[in-house]
C-alpha cells in the first residue's frame, strides 16, 4: 500500500494497515503529523491550556516535538517505510517521489491519498501584500503578543483564538459575514457562547463584510475563513479523476475515489484501489474524521467489515468556556424534511428538546464555571436520541457520551435509567433528561 501524507489519517493508515500485515510505504514532504499536531489543534490546545502567552509558547515547543517522535516511533514499524518528498502520480497505480537529488517511481495495488487541507483566503484587496494578515499556522509563529488583534471569520478556528488572544491581553475584534458565529453549531448555543464572550471583552461585528483591509485598525489580521482540500502537485489528472466544484477529491462510502464526468455528475464506475481519506476529500473535516476514515478505507482493501457510524461525528470548539455539538441542530430538525408514517409534514422532523443549565449542576458551581447550557434532542415519539449541542466547562466530553449512546441507538428514558457519578459535570446531561 502507498499512503500520500503523513498526517492523522496517513499515520492511522499506516498503522493500522501494518498491523494487519500489510507492507506500507507512507510519504511526506513535511513533518509528520500533519497540520493538526504541527500548526493545528495541539499548538492551539497549548494555548487553551496556558495562563500568558509567553508559557503558550513554551509549553508548544516542548509538546509538538513530542508528540512528534510518538508519530515518527508509529511508523517505525517494520512494514512501514516512511520516504520523506512530494509524492505525486503517474498513473492510478504508481507515484513518482522526488527525494533530495533522485526522483523514485513506487507502484502499489492500492493507494490513499491523505493530503490534508490549506488555508482558504478570501479574495480581499490587500491579502497579499498586507504584512499584517496571517493564518493560523503565521499567528502561532508570532513571537510577541499583538496589542489589537483582528480576527475575519467567525468559525471554529477564529471563536478559538479569539478566546484565547483575549484572555492574554489582546484587544480581539471578529468580523463575521454571517449572523451568527459557529454555524455548525446550534443558533441558540452559539448565541450564548458569542454573548459570553462579549462580556470577557471580544468585539463582533455580525453581517459584516471586509471589503479592504485598510479599513482595519489592528497590529494582525487573522484569516480565519475555512479550510479547502490540498490536492496541488498531486497531478491527479493521470488518474482521470476530476475534482468536486468546493475543490474536492469525490469518494464513495468506502473513500474509494469516484470518477467525476465532465458535468461533474457522479457515475457509477470506480477507480478500484484509489482511496482519499481525512481533508482532502472534503466530507468531515475533523482529524477523528480523518482516522476513522483510515480504517475504514483499510479495512475495505483488507474485505474486513466494520460499525463505524460516520453520520455520528461529534465535534468541540475549545474556546473559553468551551462548546461541543453532535447531531442536526434544532434548525435543521425543524426545516428537515421528514418521510416517517406518522410525521410526513414538509416542516421538520418531530422532535422533543431537552434542556438542563451548568448553574444547576453541584460540581459546576463547586469549579465556578456556572455558564453554560444544554440541548439534547429526541425523536418522537420513540424518545431515540437524535442530537446534543452545548456549551460550558468540559462540554466535549458530556458530548462525547452523547455520541456513543447514539451509536447505540439509545433512548432518553434509557438515558434517564443510566447512574452518573455525583458531583460530576456528566449529571448535566442525566439532568436533560428530567426536564
Amino acid at each position: 500500500m502507498l499512503i500520500i501524507g503523513a498526517g492523522p489519517g496517513g499515520y492511522k493508515a499506516a498503522e493500522y494497515a501494518a498491523k494487519q500485515g500489510l507492507k506500507v510505504i507512507i510519504f511526506e514532504n513535511d513533518n509528520v503529523g500533519g497540520t493538526c499536531l504541527n500548526v493545528g489543534c495541539i499548538p492551539t490546545k497549548t494555548y487553551v491550556h496556558s495562563t500568558t502567552f509567553e508559557e503558550a509558547r513554551e509549553r508548544m515547543a516542548t509538546v509538538v516535538p513530542q508528540l512528534r517522535a510518538g508519530v515518527e516511533s508509529i511508523l517505525s514499524h517494520p512494514n512501514i517505510t516512511l520516504v520523506r518528498g512530494k509524492a505525486s502520480f503517474i498513473d492510478a497505480r504508481s507515484v513518482c517521489c522526488a527525494t533530495n537529488a533522485t526522483t523514485e517511481t513506487y507502484t502499489a495495488p492500492n493507494i490513499i491519498i491523505a493530503t490534508g487541507s490549506q488555508t482558504k483566503w478570501l479574495p480581499i484587496e490587500g491579502v497579499g501584500t498586507d504584512p499584517r494578515v496571517v493564518d493560523s499556522t503565521g499567528l502561532l509563529q508570532l513571537d510577541t503578543l499583538p496589542k489589537k488583534l483582528c480576527i475575519i471569520g467567525a468559525g471554529v478556528i477564529g471563536m478559538e483564538f479569539a478566546s484565547v488572544f483575549n484572555r492574554f491581553g489582546s484587544e480581539v475584534t471578529v468580523i463575521e459575514y454571517l449572523k451568527e458565529c459557529l454555524p455548525a453549531l446550534d443558533s441558540d448555543i452559539a448565541k450564548r457562547l458569542r454573548k459570553t464572550l462579549e462580556k470577557r471583552g471580544i468585539t463582533f461585528k455580525m453581517k459584516t463584510a471586509v471589503q479592504n483591509l485598510n479599513d482595519i485598525d489592528a497590529d494582525v489580521i487573522l484569516m480565519a475563513t475555512g479550510r479547502k482540500p490540498r490536492t496541488e502537485g498531486l497531478n491527479l489528472e493521470a488518474t482521470d479523476i476530476t475534482l468536486t466544484p468546493q475543490g474536492a477529491i469525490p469518494v464513495d462510502d468506502n473513500y474509494q475515489l469516484s470518477i467525476v464526468n465532465s458535468q461533474l455528475s457522479i457515475v457509477n464506475s470506480q477507480l478500484n484501489g484509489l482511496y482519499a481519506i481525512g481533508d482532502v476529500n472534503g466530507r468531515q473535516m475533523l482529524a477523528h474524521a480523518a482516522e476513522m476514515q483510515a480504517m475504514r478505507a483499510v479495512n475495505h482493501i483488507l474485505g474486513k467489515q466494520d460499525s463505524i457510524r460516520f453520520d455520528i461525528m461529534p465535534a468541540a470548539i475549545f474556546t473559553a468556556p468551551e462548546a461541543a455539538s453532535v447531531g442536526p441542530t434544532e434548525d435543521q430538525l425543524i426545516a428537515t424534511p421528514h418521510s416517517d408514517q406518522r410525521s410526513e409534514k414538509a416542516d421538520g422532523i418531530a422532535y422533543q428538546c431537552h434542556k438542563a443549565f451548568w448553574r444547576a449542576n453541584g460540581k459546576a458551581t463547586a469549579m465556578g464555571e456556572t455558564e453554560g447550557m444544554l440541548k439534547l434532542f429526541s425523536a418522537e415519539p420513540t424518545g431515540t436520541i437524535l442530537g446534543c449541542h452545548a456549551y460550558g466547562a468540559h462540554a466535549a466530553d458530556i458530548i462525547q457520551e452523547v455520541s456513543v449512546l447514539m451509536c447505540r441507538d439509545t433512548t432518553v428514558s434509557q438515558l434517564r435509567d443510566m447512574v452518573h457519578i455525583h458531583p460530576t459535570l456528566s449529571e448535566i446531561l442525566k439532568a436533560a433528561t428530567e426536564s
